[in-house]
């Protein structure tokens, strides 16, 4: 999973990140953040991954002028992938821990399922208010037997960004509540109107970028996915991931894909050329159309509801148990995810309230996104967030879904393989990871 943000001017959507957006450093340190100063305060520090934010968004400082005996510092490895095997090793020795550590989403199950007694149970802390988060976050922070660990910091609900001049050109509506009942309800029906401007599409462009795109989108709005409820793997016979894999496939055998692997080089060019039309958009994605497709795609892009509401992406904040300062970390993560707080994340990191109170707040109800025509973005994302399905998360998400797309589904859009060729593919090699 990945999120990348790009400064805005209502929504200052910038270089939030999850795994694989930057490129790596040499050190695994490779960002650090100090408050400085303040001989005999009190320090917290803070791990996260790649440009979380927080810093960023000036909550640090806020946070410290509030509380002059504490003092702040954080420090980042870029990618998730390299972030997350440290922060394990450092919670089963129980040493090299920050204060507050950061968690992606595809990790947090596991994190909850095996690490949450090495963690505080900031369900207790004072400040923190279940109801003020959407249930399905509050959800996949907490364990079995009823602790949270993890506050959720954003999420990544789910829209179709699309180009209305490619729309126009292909005789598509373009207003988007037009476009959103194109294919209200049903992914198919996304299908169907790919067919329809493929028929007519102009010289060049294709209806969306790519085959694997669609599947992480379609997977995203069902609850069961690749775990049922006892924890058990059951991807391979879920009807979901059928459903996303048919699909999938069938936007790629029948060419209505840019055959792109997302976040590459030559996606990034093909969305600055217009070669595509539509995309699954993420809340987080829109800051990258911005700065792929430029200022030439300015107005020509928008916003509408996805088929069915989903989520991508999103992370969490826990407190080691290990930590000196095991109180006031948990303060500063209850202040951190606080509606307020994450209202003024989203204003000026693009980074989605994970905090359903914080929809209600005029930095988020009110938002529009002048790149994108003026969408009512707040809208939008809060109507998607509060209809995501409460999904199972397993431990090896990541994993299942990362072979699929770029395993199996990628062989198929690229290569010509055929459907069953790609799935038996993606098999292998999660079956293979697995085993390890």
């Amino acid at each position: 999973m990945r999120r990348t943000a790009i400064l805005a001017v209502v929504v200052a959507l910038g270089a939030a990140l999850l795994s694989g957006c930057a490129k790596d450093s040499e050190e695994p340190g490779d960002a650090a953040y100090d408050s400085g100063g303040g001989e005999g305060r009190t320090t917290i520090t803070v791990g996260v991954f790649g440009a979380f934010g927080l810093r960023e968004a000036g909550l640090y400082e806020e946070y410290m002028k509030l509380h002059p005996d504490i003092r702040i510092k954080q420090t980042s490895i870029q990618r998730n992938e390299n972030y997350y095997p440290q922060l394990l090793t450092h919670l089963s020795t129980g040493s090299g821990l920050a204060d507050i550590q950061a968690v992606e989403v595809n990790n947090i199950a596991e994190v909850t399922a095996t690490q949450a007694d090495r963690l505080v149970d900031l369900g207790r802390t004072e400040g923190v208010s279940k109801d003020a988060f959407l249930g399905w976050k509050w959800a996949q922070g907490t364990t079995k037997d009823g602790k949270t660990v993890g506050l959720g910091t954003d999420i990544g609900p789910q829209g179709i960004c699309y180009r209305k001049d490619l729309f126009a050109k292909a005789g598509l509506p373009t207003d988007r509540e037009e476009v959103g009942r194109l294919w209200t309800g049903d992914w198919n029906k996304y299908l169907e109107t790919g067919r329809k401007y493929q028929a007519r599409a102009p010289e060049g462009t294709s209806f969306v970028d790519s085959a694997s795109g669609v599947l992480a989108a379609v997977t995203g709005s069902n609850e069961k996915r690749f775990y049922d409820e006892s924890g058990e793997i059951v991807y391979k016979e879920s009807p979901a991931v059928k459903q996303a894999w048919d699909l999938a496939a069938a936007f790629a055998t029948e060419r209505l894909t840019g055959r792109l692997q997302q976040f590459t080089p030559s996606w990034d060019q093909a969305m600055s050329n217009g070669a595509f039309a539509t995309v699954s958009c993420p809340a987080w994605m829109l800051g990258h159309i911005q700065d792929k497709a430029g200022a030439a795609g300015k107005g020509k892009w928008d916003v509408a509801a996805a088929p069915r509401p989903g989520n991508w992406g999103g992370s969490f904040l826990v407190v080691p148990k290990t930590g000196d300062h095991t109180a006031e970390a948990a303060k500063l993560a209850a202040w951190l995810t606080a509606p307020e707080q994450q209202a003024k994340l989203f204003t000026e990191r693009g980074s989605f309230p994970s905090a359903e109170a914080a929809y209600a707040l005029p930095a988020v109800a009110d938002a529009k996104h002048p790149y994108f025509g003026g969408a009512p973005i707040g809208k939008i994302f809060s109507r998607a967030a509060q209809d995501v399905p409460v999904q199972i998360v397993g431990p090896k998400d990541l994993i299942i879904a990362q072979n699929l797309a770029d395993i199996g589904m990628l062989q198929v859009d690229q290569k010509g393989r055929s459907p069953e060729e790609g799935w038996d593919a993606a098999v292998k090699a999660i079956d293979n990871a697995l085993d390890e």
